[in-house]
């Protein structure tokens, strides 16, 4: 696996602050959400199902709602507008649902390395472009630190690989690239942090393993032991 602790967008500056993902890099949620759209799809009478198989590329497409457009017009039938939303929010009814259960998995060392960071003095931050309802449904139900900034769907107009988030999240931190650390698990969300001018670590999740992540700075299995000192 790749490891190189030097930024690729000029001088090195010291380390201030993480910014992390969200499905798939601070938990193993994608499988949960693909049960929730499942529930979306039962609940409204439809004889649908999406299995791993179809979910996996579907993940090509970021944001729930625009996942359910695709799909229809990719089978030739293009969904009303108010159908999509219905759909989504029930989605995101469900999730919310499952993750209040204890349904979601924290990835390994991401509370011990959220910690770590905390005691160093490092700020923290999401970048996410799931649902606002979905990351606080996540963090509601998490023993995870408080996160400095909060950015999301609900914030940007361009979803990932659209750089906007992690963009924002700087710009909210007050922190230029070469001083923060991105968290990636998917080839979306590297080419959103990279745009961004972020060194990006890459653990790539269940349903991200075998992605292309030759731009990463770095990627790991996991988050275990992961060693903050290199990167000062």
């Amino acid at each position: 696996m790749n490891s190189t602790p030097l930024s690729t967008c000029g001088a090195l500056a010291r380390l201030a602050a993480l910014i992390f993902d969200l499905d798939g890099t601070l938990a193993e949620t994608e499988e949960l959400h693909r049960l929730a759209f499942n529930g979306a799809f039962a609940e409204a009478g439809l004889n649908l199902r999406w299995e791993p198989s179809v979910y996996r590329p579907l993940l090509d497409v970021t944001g729930g709602k625009r996942r359910i457009v695709h799909f229809f017009e990719q089978a030739g039938l293009p969904i009303p507008d108010e159908l999509a939303s219905a759909l989504h929010s029930a989605k995101n009814r469900h999730y919310g649902e499952l993750v209040a259960r204890g349904a979601a998995v924290h990835r390994p060392g991401v509370l011990d390395l959220l910690g770590r960071a905390r005691a160093k003095g490092l700020r923290l931050a999401i970048a996410t472009t799931t649902s606002r309802v979905n990351l606080d449904a996540l963090l509601a139900a998490s023993p995870m630190p408080a996160f400095d900034v909060l950015v999301s769907a609900n914030d940007v107009s361009e979803l990932k690989p659209h750089p906007a988030a992690y963009l924002v999240a700087l710009e909210r931190l007050g922190l230029a690239p070469a001083e923060a650390l991105a968290f990636e698990d998917s080839e979306n969300g590297l080419r959103a942090a990279v745009a961004a001018g972020l060194r990006t670590i890459v653990t790539p999740a269940a349903y991200t393993v075998g992605g292309d992540f030759r731009a990463a700075t770095e990627v790991r299995e996991n988050l275990t032991a992961f060693d903050l000192g290199r990167w000062d």
